[in-house]
């Protein structure tokens, strides 16, 4: 078994696609299916079931998925690792982030990380914090940059970005518009706009009703906050989220009203850095987060 053909196989996974996968790593279809086939025989086993349309782990797949991103997480530390002792920065830098982190720019993160280490290749990927967590966990992500994460949930370390309110936005013609606060006993009733499950936003909101002891339905649920401002902008429901929404641009017509506390406490919304356990951060990661603890990358709405 080779890196290579660990290297083929992570990519097929993540894809979904033999072609897609070879187009990403610049390789023939073809040696690409080879490759696949050759560690299938190895292992004795099919790790992808193929149709003409899909193309799914299977069982055995998804084993080795886990320990495949682990062994090639490992491979690039090492790498990485000698190169640092050389005084170089080479290699891939792979950055988690939930859309909606605060505390932190990450566009002008990047931008000035790549300024001073331009060698290093830089990969982004945004989804929500299950899925960070499950990255920089397995090694697919250097680090992440996340939101409302548990410290219960995680075993590595956490460094806090920001801490917010959480508040209602309405239309201007709502019943709450104008109002300092509301109670969270008035909220269920209302027709509510969220994010997905998965993303920070939504589990803020969810914990926040939750631990409040208010029940709500979610009727329209977007993947991104320039729909969910649109749709609370034409009335069709209200949103409990994160301050920082009320400054975007596009919110400058609604309404944001604070949300009074439950049992002596105001809900908030929290981003963090999530890094993997002490002592197993890359030399790029560490670069990055040098960069992160200076004023010039912190992003001038979480100020």
């Amino acid at each position: 078994m080779e890196l290579r053909q660990l290297e083929h196989f992570v990519a097929v996974a993540e894809e979904q696609h033999f072609t897609r996968a070879a187009e990403r790593l610049a390789v023939s279809q073809s040696g690409l299916s080879a490759s696949v086939r050759a560690l299938e025989q190895e292992l004795r086993t099919p790790l992808f079931s193929r149709t003409t349309r899909t193309v799914r782990l299977t069982e055995a797949g998804r084993a080795l998925l886990v320990e495949a991103e682990r062994t090639l997480a490992g491979a690039r530390a090492a790498r990485d690792a000698v190169d640092a002792v050389r005084g170089l920065l080479r290699g891939t830098l792979t950055v988690g982030v939930e859309q909606c982190v605060a505390g932190v720019s990450p566009a002008r993160l990047l931008a000035a990380f790549h300024r001073a280490h331009p060698q290093l290749e830089l990969r982004l990927r945004q989804e929500g914090t299950s899925s960070l967590l499950d990255g920089v966990a397995g090694g697919r992500l250097d680090l992440a940059f996340a939101a409302t994460v548990d410290p219960a949930e995680w075993r590595g370390e956490l460094m806090e970005l920001a801490r917010e309110p959480m508040v209602v936005l309405c239309a201007a013609g709502h019943r709450f518009a104008g109002r300092a606060e509301v109670a969270w006993e008035e909220l269920p009733g209302e027709s509510f706009i969220d994010f997905h499950p998965d993303w920070g936003p939504r589990r803020a909101a969810d914990g926040a009703f939750a631990a409040a002891g208010a029940r709500r339905t979610v009727g329209l649920e977007v993947s991104d906050v320039h729909s969910l401002l649109e749709l609370v902008q034409e009335g069709l429901g209200i949103a409990v989220v994160p301050h920082h929404f009320s400054r975007k641009p596009e919110a400058a017509r609604l309404m944001a009203v604070g949300v009074a506390p439950a049992g002596g406490r105001r809900a908030v919304y929290e981003s963090v850095v999530v890094l993997p356990s002490a002592g197993s951060l890359s030399p790029g990661a560490r670069a990055l987060m040098r960069l992160v603890r200076e004023d010039g990358v912190r992003a001038a709405e979480a100020r």
